[in-house]
């Protein structure tokens, strides 16, 4: 924990445990706080149901829950093996969510992380989920970071895989991403082998191009193919991705335990 601590302090500085463990509740903060005001605006936006599939072997998981949340452009596909082994691995039912404006969750505006975490907030309460790990990679993981904050109370814990409750730019490809994409709808693409050849200029990396062509399907039978994320909500919220709603470590903490995972090559945890 110490090795930890010095790798990501002051970036995780509200994820480490004080002194005196008080957990800080949103209504007791000063509402004029800037993390206040982000969330404040939330109360605009409207709750989506998310699609989820559930990963419990044969129905008998006893333990807590957990969630699983993907990253930008990603889906709950992206976790079904994981999700598969935390469930036989620890007899816990997972939960692997597709956030809003991905896989098979509706499409609506704003696509920021207060959005994405009053969606997250909604499905826990639907589905009565409680101590739950809430595990989330890139977007997925400042995802339950906002959670954690906001409502500490919604989780026993959580695991942010290669992202920090800072702000920070995303990395230049994803602009060049979005772009590829358009490219691909406007041509009405029949094959993949075609709409790659379109991607390969913006994304040069053959694993890369794969993962994003996952959101390619063919609407009905001889129609072109088409994303189905929506490109224009996702472009248009690259800056909100490299947002994160809480600015102040010293106004709000969470003090239960949380686990950063950094990959060795990650732009986005130093």
């Amino acid at each position: 924990m110490r090795t930890l601590t010095r790798a990501v302090y002051p970036a995780c500085a509200s994820f480490l445990i004080p002194k005196h463990s008080v957990r800080a509740s949103p209504l007791a903060l000063n509402s004029s706080s800037t993390w206040t005001r982000s969330f404040s605006a939330s109360r605009k936006c409207r709750a989506l149901d998310l699609a989820y599939t559930l990963h419990d072997e044969q129905g008998k998981s006893k333990g807590d829950p957990i969630i699983i949340l993907h990253g930008l452009f990603g889906s709950k596909k992206n976790n079904r093996s994981v999700s598969n082994a935390f469930s036989r691995a620890l007899s816990r039912p997972v939960y692997a969510l597709d956030l809003r404006n991905h896989g098979d969750s509706p499409q609506e505006k704003p696509h920021n992380y207060t959005a994405l975490s009053q969606d997250v907030l909604n499905f826990l309460k639907k589905h009565n989920l409680k101590d739950a790990t809430l595990i989330g990679h890139s977007m997925g993981a400042k995802t339950v970071m906002a959670m954690a904050l906001q409502d500490p109370d919604c989780c026993a814990n959580i695991v942010a895989v290669d992202n920090a409750p800072v702000d920070a730019a995303l990395a230049s490809d994803f602009p060049k991403y979005v772009e590829g994409m358009r490219k691909i709808e406007s041509a009405k693409c029949t094959s993949q082998k075609a709409a790659d050849e379109i991607l390969t200029p913006y994304a040069k990396e053959l694993p890369v191009r794969q993962f994003l062509l996952t959101n390619l399907i063919r609407p009905s039978p001889g129609e072109p193919l088409k994303f189905r994320i929506p490109i224009k909500i996702l472009g248009d919220a690259l800056d909100d991705m490299a947002d994160f709603p809480f600015k102040n470590p010293d106004e709000v903490r969470f003090s239960k335990k949380a686990l950063f995972v950094r990959g060795t090559k990650s732009h986005y945890v130093s």
